[in-house]
């Protein structure tokens, strides 16, 4: 058996195919929670399985085939974080193919490049931990000894779960998405609300507890803080609420339209704040990245025994310089202004280097699912319709959307720089070669382009995208679209409320001022400011059943503690669960739209009208136990040595 094989027609393949797959998941969840998470633990084991029923397969064809997928489920981050705020503000109807292949494309492919020159800097001359890679290299590597048939069958109980449950409840409606309530109290409002579905329980255990308390905290902060003080001192002499006042609306209409209007805008300025932080604190490793790059055009380095074989940097160069022809070319057709045009591709490929810079290190700090790409596009595009509306003035209708998708190429380049980083360690640590894996990310980045405006689309016309509506009462709330698109048109209406994110702001610099002195006493606990920023512009009812899946974590991990064994005894199981309950559910979520659109009818499949949350609750309560208990007893054959 050729033990070095790597780029064979199965492994091409098999990538292209999960790199589709996991695409469409990742954007239904991150329409529906916004949060996505590393896909590259499920599809390693997919893989496996798959590779195992041939008779030649090596553990590089597994790590070709996860690298493809896991920048295929990135590529979806980048395009339903910022795209669909296209939709929400009017200047689009649909996704138009072609416009949402180049767009995103483009934008994965510079992030691929822009990774290039940082590999050696983040990853061999100063390692970082890259945790999702690590985890991923032992997956592979125990993989390559055993057969992995329990670790795809577990993948597939936990999937036919989470698709079971989804269908119940988006499709047979025997209960209610959402429990939730609020009641008027003292002169304030009382709010308490949680989504019933175990795929945000498997993002919260992915996650783990630290950030999922704090993206509870956040959540917090604006639900059981900042709406009540809102809502007692300032409501009454709010004209938007004078109206809901004066018809009565429930307490619980009232607190979300506060937050629509007013309250999320605290998570935009701790957004930016961090995403300044972020570039602030790590420029010298951008720098050293640079110079890394510049050595190896001088030197004309591209391979030794300690650094191994990128990409040459004088095609990385080349083709990022032609890259801005296709990018300026986007924009044009949406301006119509040469001078604007070519300041906002020079801006998009400037921003996209630095975040993707940022993204690359985060992830290595503290790994992708957790990596603050929202941040840095938020500040992307507050940035760029501050300086559009510079040299267009307000006028300008097109100026949001085109603010817009400069922070679409951006944000795609910065998902795909950051989570690409954990392939290339995963492959350093079991001897890939780090330019084979960089063109399947490439191929992969692509792959999923082609597939992300049919997914799009099936989920507008299903489900529709932002606030829930008559015709659309299970809307995709699509956080952060929803917000680059209220951002950007209000910048150029000039309705933004600088003081929320003023107020935003403060916390963020609070919050970095209390990370730092956790760093400083080396805790192992800390307060990354864009996760606390990240739960203040969720819906309340996301964070807690992400914090849930968080407390399965922690508890797992203390279970094994006491038993004398490694505190992530079982974390393989636990990702295993956890990414079936979130790819089972959201495949499903991708699916149930067919039948939706084809017949014009939301409830096509429904078997109550009037369902209630009760068993939903008991449900997840189910779903939640059984998870912690396979974490602890089931053992699969990617732990066996």
């Amino acid at each position: 058996m050729n033990k070095t094989a790597e780029l064979t027609i199965k492994s091409v393949l098999l990538g292209i195919i999960l790199a589709m797959v996991m695409a469409g998941a990742n954007a239904y969840l991150g329409l529906f929670a916004g949060m996505t998470v590393s896909a590259s633990i499920p599809a390693a084991v997919v893989s496996m399985g798959i590779l195992s029923l041939f008779r030649k397969h090596t553990i590089f064809e597994n790590n070709i085939v996860q690298t493809a997928a896991s920048a295929g489920e990135s590529l979806a981050a980048g395009v339903i974080f910022t795209l669909p705020a296209l939709i929400l503000m009017g200047h689009w109807e649909t996704f138009d193919f072609w416009q949402v292949a180049a767009i995103s494309g483009l934008g994965g492919v510079i992030g691929v490049l822009f990774t290039v020159p940082l590999r050696r800097s983040l990853i061999i001359d100063k390692p970082l931990k890259y945790p999702e890679g690590v985890a991923t290299a032992e997956v592979l590597k125990a993989g390559a000894q055993t057969d992995s048939k329990d670790g795809v069958k577990l993948l597939a109980i936990a999937g036919l779960t989470g698709a079971m449950f989804k269908f119940a409840e988006s499709g047979l409606k025997l209960w209610t998405a959402t429990l939730e309530g609020a009641k008027a109290i003292g002169g304030t409002v009382a709010y308490f609300g949680s989504n019933l579905s175990p795929m945000l329980i498997g993002v919260g255990y992915i996650v783990r507890l630290n950030i999922a308390t704090l993206v509870f905290v956040g959540g917090a902060i604006s639900w059981w803080i900042a709406i009540p003080i809102y809502y007692t001192f300032f409501a009454q002499n709010d004209p938007a609420l004078a109206e809901m006042f004066l018809k009565n609306e429930q307490p619980a209409d009232i607190a979300w339209e506060i937050w629509t209007s007013k309250i999320r805008y605290l998570g935009v300025g701790a957004m930016v704040v961090g995403g300044v932080w972020a570039l602030i604190s790590m420029g010298s490793s951008i720098g050293a990245g640079i110079r890394s790059g510049l050595q190896q055009i001088r030197n004309k380095i591209q391979t030794d025994e300690k650094y191994g074989d990128d990409l040459p940097m004088n095609w990385v160069v080349g083709i990022l310089i032609f890259s801005i022809v296709p990018i300026f070319l986007i924009y044009q057709s949406v301006v119509g202004d040469f001078a604007i045009s070519l300041s906002m591709a020079v801006v998009m490929l400037i921003a996209g280097f630095l975040f993707s810079a940022v993204a690359a290190y985060m992830a290595g700090l503290v790994g992708s699912s957790n990596n603050p790409i929202s941040g840095v596009t938020i500040a992307t595009v507050l940035f760029a319709s501050l300086l559009l509306l510079f040299l267009t003035g307000p006028e300008n209708q097109i100026g949001p959307a085109a603010a817009i998708l400069i922070g679409a190429v951006v944000c795609s380049a910065a998902a795909i720089g950051g989570d690409n980083m954990q392939d290339l360690k995963a492959g350093h640590i079991i001897g890939a070669t780090p330019k084979k894996q960089q063109i399947m990310q490439i191929v992969g980045t692509v792959s999923a382009a082609f597939v992300m405006a049919p997914i799009l689309n099936l989920l507008l016309k299903a489900y529709g995208f932002g606030p829930k509506t008559a015709e659309f009462p299970n809307s995709l709330k699509a956080p952060q679209a929803t917000l680059m698109q209220s951002v950007a048109d209000g910048v150029f209406g000039g309705n933004l409320p600088w003081g929320m994110i003023g107020i935003g702001a403060i916390i963020g610099i609070a919050i970095i001022i209390f990370d730092q002195i956790l760093y400083n006493k080396n805790a192992k606990w800390r307060t990354p400011v864009l996760a606390v920023a990240v739960g203040i512009y969720l819906p309340l009812e996301l964070s807690v059943p992400i914090f849930a899946g968080g407390l399965i974590a922690h508890f797992s991990e203390k279970f094994f503690a006491k038993q004398g064994k490694p505190e992530n005894s079982g974390e393989k199981r636990g990702l295993l669960f956890a990414s079936g309950l979130i790819t089972g559910e959201a495949l499903v979520g991708i699916l149930l739209a067919i039948p939706i659109v084809l017949t014009g009818k939301q409830n096509i499949f429904a078997i109550l009208e009037n369902p209630i949350g009760l068993p939903g609750l008991i449900g997840v309560a189910l779903v939640s136990f059984w998870m912690y208990k396979v974490i602890k007893k089931t053992k699969i054959e990617t732990e066996r040595n």
